[in-house]
């Protein structure tokens, strides 16, 4: 039995199988040039592998192996020199080994990675232009997916998971004007790099931290994130130190028409797409005492929505008008044009380690809701609290304790009750799927960050059912996972 949209909240897993492999660990980071102002000005927030800054530019020649910022140092005073000119290169590694010891549709771990290669280029430093950035990045993806092989779950459980290639990422200029409070980006880009995000959230490894789930089930193809960008156009306008206003207009669909894995659809992310429907987004931003002599706690509050030109497929009923599972009906859903949602941001540091800058609590919360009829999940919601410095002697190390929940549509639910008439047999009633997550990050060397991660998913999947017993959803699962960060 098929579920409407299956192939679509298919098509952002990879149908790798299950094995075991060792770690070493790293994070697939893109450099701070996604970074909003408000973003930059809220201390204690982790690096996302959006976000995470690109090492710096002095020279690294006479630092020890477990000082030195990248594992490679300045090669010779050759970064140095680059950077002088404006040119940044970026080297990163994400490897992980995440398991399921319970529940799911098997038991089993998995290695997978990611690797990241970046280039920016200051414009102003290497040919005089002021205000322009070109960058460009690509992902080498390896290794296969948990969230796929063992858990069929819709809060895929990391941030790296994808289908297995090596493919171009972004690509785009960057034009500052009227001294830097409007900015203009051109090029492929993808939206998860500045929109829906939280910083705090950007500890944690499960997928639903970073883009939405909501977004990364429903759209097409995921929508514009990783690892699918597409062609677009952003304009950020900063009228005040404290106040930022986003808006980006992208191609409807990152990859090409067809059917199947859209990440197999443009395997090199070549394909540069501009005739599939428009996807439009637009975000609020205000921060909150984010200047360096601010008395009170800093925390930034984004409010924004998007919308969807493309055609989505009823979750429900056919196109004559017949529930999907009547054996009457066509089997071919109802089509809808057109879709839009509307999201909240909130991040904000509730205690700071007295004598610190960046030390101590922060809280955050996400929600984003859409309508019922044409998507599989109308609700998303994350919270969460992480603590950097929470260990004496342990600084830079942060904790976090986080919680997803992804709700499954009344059209969809009532689907699953048409099943449950027309066989006449017991049935499950797909509900929602909540994600707990607990994690710690370590910076072990400069260039080296190691995450041990617990994930405990309810429900996967809603409550999908259990091939084994098609009366039965199959069991929830307790997740065990090692990351690590190397910068080259």
């Amino acid at each position: 039995m098929c579920f409407p949209a299956a192939a679509a909240a298919a098509a952002r897993r990879s149908s790798w199988t299950a094995s075991l492999a060792l770690l070493l660990s790293g994070a697939a980071i893109l450099p701070a040039l996604a970074q909003t102002p408000t973003d930059a000005e809220l201390p204690g927030a982790p690096a996302t592998r959006e976000q995470q800054p690109s090492a710096p530019a002095e020279a690294e020649t006479d630092s020890g192996i477990w000082q030195r910022d990248r594992l490679l140092g300045d090669l010779g005073g050759v970064r140095k020199r680059l950077e002088d000119a404006g040119i940044t290169v970026t080297l990163q590694e994400t490897s992980e080994v995440l398991g399921n010891v319970n529940g799911g549709i098997k038991t089993g771990a998995i290695y997978e990675g990611a690797t990241l290669m970046g280039l920016a280029i200051d414009t102003d430093k290497a040919i005089g232009l002021p205000g322009g950035t070109f960058n460009a990045s690509a992902y080498q993806i390896h290794g296969r997916s948990l969230t796929a092989n063992n858990l069929h779950n819709l809060n895929t459980v990391s941030n790296i998971e994808a289908t297995r290639a090596t493919r171009l990422f972004e690509l785009w200029y960057e034009q500052k004007l009227l001294n830097d409070t409007v900015s203009v980006r051109i090029g492929q880009q993808g939206a998860d790099q500045e929109f829906q995000i939280s910083l705090y959230a950007g500890l944690f490894i499960n997928a639903s931290f970073g883009w939405p789930t909501l977004a990364a089930v429903d759209l097409p193809s995921g929508g514009p994130a990783y690892p699918l960008a597409t062609p677009g156009v952003r304009l950020k306008v900063r009228p005040r130190d404290d106040l930022a206003f986003l808006l980006g207009i992208f191609n409807g669909d990152p990859a090409p028409a067809g059917t199947g894995d859209p990440q197999a659809r443009d395997p090199s992310g070549t394909s540069f797409v501009l005739d599939q429907g428009v996807f439009v987004i637009g975000e609020l931003q205000y921060s909150l005492n984010g200047g360096e002599d601010a008395a009170g706690l800093p925390g930034t509050y984004k409010l924004g929505a998007w919308y969807n030109s493309n055609q989505f497929a009823d979750q429900r009923y056919a196109n004559d008008g017949l529930p999907l599972a009547d054996p009457a009906s066509t089997g071919v859903a109802r089509l809808h044009t057109n879709n839009w949602s509307m999201y909240a941001v909130a991040d904000q540091m509730v205690w700071r380690k007295p004598g610190t800058k960046d030390q101590g609590i922060g809280v955050f919360g996400r929600v984003s809701g859409i309508n019922n009829d044409r998507n599989l999940v109308n609700v998303l919601v994350n919270a969460g609290v992480t603590w950097k410095g929470a260990i004496p002697g342990r600084e830079d190390d942060s904790a976090g304790l986080g919680i997803t929940w992804s709700r499954i549509g009344d059209r969809a639910r009532g689907y699953d009750r048409d099943v449950a008439y027309y066989s006449g047999a017991a049935y499950p009633i797909r509900t929602s799927e909540t994600v707990l997550e607990l994690t710690y990050q370590a910076p072990v060397t400069p260039w080296l960050t190691l995450q041990p991660d617990f994930q405990y998913v309810f429900n996967p999947g809603g409550g999908i059912v259990s091939s084994a017993d098609p009366s039965r959803k199959i069991g929830s699962a307790a997740v065990f996972g090692l990351r690590g960060v190397i910068v080259f």
